[in-house]
């Protein structure tokens, strides 16, 4: 009876590793696939913009469209996969993934593609979302933790690699190709879902999904980038701009009033009396939403003919260092808060960004790219050394029970930084651009006071970000696996949710 007792025990213990084992195939590889399609499309808007005919100011909304889809179903995607089956909501993300691939590589006019891209934010946050808890329910302990620090690196190289693929495969087989490549490699890890993983779920999540919260959501942000967007030319006191951010302010209310009422919130309004996760979430949406502003920019002034003139392969290329410091830093975040504490190391982020934001302010068309690439390179460090801290202080520093609702504000942050830095940097550099040629200026001239105004703008809120510190490193609690499990994964990946085990075991201790 004994050995039976132990064949059945060693069956289970194989199997339950095997699911293990496929369950980290299938998250690793859509995050990495999901976090490369995101950071590689700005590099593709002048290819798409030639094909299609569409102005690279519209074609804007393939950025900031995918993150405010996002943003609006980060949260719900997670709730979605709690009650009804993560790997079940987990398997539609994919299948909506590759749908919409496919949609924007067909995609002959620009508002295809934006549709697609819209589709593709809702996508991607789904598979970020179910995918991290996927991991979490199949491993407990040190491989768990393990498994959250190869999903943190698969999101970052993911990232970095991300322009530099989509580059080459712009100027080999065309835009095109980066879409049916994505959507190739997330059709390979359906049947390792359907067969590999095990089905997992919270049975003490209420049932109850706050759907009008993510429609809420969307409407308080769309006409809010839509006057960021268009203030320039509508003019800041137009009807149009007025009603835009009316709009915003009376979805923004709504919000408020249903999240009071639903019997499972989108957001736990009673989060919003916490200091420290308030300071962290407002610090993590402006360096997150900085960096991916600036580099929409970049990706632009690079490839214009009167700029740097490179091809898309050469302003992927030209982007891997900036990529590269952030994933080369991201396991250097634990040592560095180990000896100079969380509050120095968050303000030395933003300071490195700010200085760096401030260099680029003195572009001039005389610039080569050897200008650029220390002070993008130091945005990006700056941007991983207060992210991660921040990213441990939102979670550390709310009761165990609201580890999920404090990460699922954490990664709203990012999609609504995203979405509204972008916005702005890019109203910015049109509006400059076009000032300046109105003014006589040369083609080159007027770019390089577009993007000198367009780095102004980023390092004023970077700026604004060091006055946050006095919120986000008083009276928290660290424990310092949680840190390390949240630090894996906090360069470039938009969803992060420390292990259960370790969330519940924090402790108290001085951040410094």
């Amino acid at each position: 009876m004994g050995e039976t007792v132990d064949v059945a025990g060693s069956a289970a213990t194989a199997a339950a590793k095997r699911a293990a084992l496929a369950a980290l195939i299938a998250t690793c590889v859509s995050a990495l696939v999901v976090n490369a399609n995101t950071s590689a499309v700005s590099i593709l808007i002048p290819a798409i913009s030639a094909d299609t005919g569409t102005p690279t100011d519209t074609l804007q909304w393939a950025v900031t469209g995918y993150s405010l889809v996002g943003a609006a179903v980060i949260v719900t995607s997670g709730s979605l996969g709690d009650v009804f089956g993560r790997r079940r909501i987990f398997f539609w993300g994919l299948v909506l993934f590759i749908a919409s691939c496919v949609l924007i590589a067909l995609s002959q006019e620009g508002v295809g593609v934006i549709a697609g891209r819209c589709i593709q934010g809702a996508a991607g946050a789904t598979i970020l979302a179910c995918g991290m808890s996927l991991l979490s329910a199949a491993n407990t302990g040190k491989e768990q933790l393990r498994a959250v620090t190869l999903w943190g690196a698969a999101s970052a190289v993911g990232a970095a690699a991300g322009p530099l693929v989509g580059g080459l495969l712009a100027s080999t087989l065309g835009w095109q190709g980066l879409f049916w490549i994505d959507a190739a490699i997330a059709a390979v890890c359906i049947p390792i879902t359907l067969i590999g993983v095990k089905e997992s779920s919270d049975p003490t999540k209420p049932r109850s999904i706050d759907l009008v919260g993510s429609v809420l959501i969307a409407a308080t942000l769309a006409p809010l980038i839509f006057a960021l967007t268009n203030g320039t030319a509508w003019g800041w006191l137009s009807w149009q701009t007025i009603g835009c951010f009316a709009i915003t302010v009376a979805a923004a209310i709504g919000f408020v009033v249903v999240e009071r009422r639903v019997a499972a919130p989108l957001l736990d309004l009673k989060l919003l009396r916490n200091a420290v996760l308030v300071g962290a979430t407002l610090s993590i949406l402006l360096g997150s939403g900085t960096v991916n502003g600036i580099m929409y920019v970049v990706s632009l002034y690079f490839q214009n003919p009167a700029a740097l003139q490179m091809d898309a392969f050469q302003a992927g290329l030209a982007t891997l260092p900036v990529a590269a410091a952030a994933v080369v830093l991201s396991p250097l975040i634990t040592p560095i808060v180990g000896r100079i504490g969380v509050r120095v190391t968050i303000v030395l982020g933003f300071v490195i960004m700010s200085a760096s934001f401030a260099v680029l302010a003195f572009v001039t068309d005389s610039w080569g790219y050897g200008m650029f690439v220390l002070p993008l390179v130091g945005v990006a460090a700056g941007m991983s050394l207060q992210n991660g801290p921040c990213s441990s202080l939102s979670t550390s520093s709310v009761e165990p029970r609201e580890v999920g609702a404090a990460s699922g504000v954490s990664n709203m942050a990012r999609y609504v930084g995203a979405a509204v830095m972008t916005a702005i940097v890019a109203s910015v550099y049109s509006g400059v651009n076009a000032r300046q040629l109105a003014d006589g200026a040369s083609d080159s001239a007027a770019l390089a006071q577009a993007f000198s105004w367009s780095s102004i703008s980023m390092g004023i809120w970077c700026v604004l970000g060091i006055g946050l510190v006095f919120l986000v490193a008083r009276r928290v609690r660290r424990n310092s696996g949680q840190f390390e499990a949240v630090a894996a994964a906090a360069s470039f990946s938009h969803t992060i949710v420390p292990p259960e085990p370790v969330a519940a075991e924090t402790t108290s201790g001085d951040p410094r």
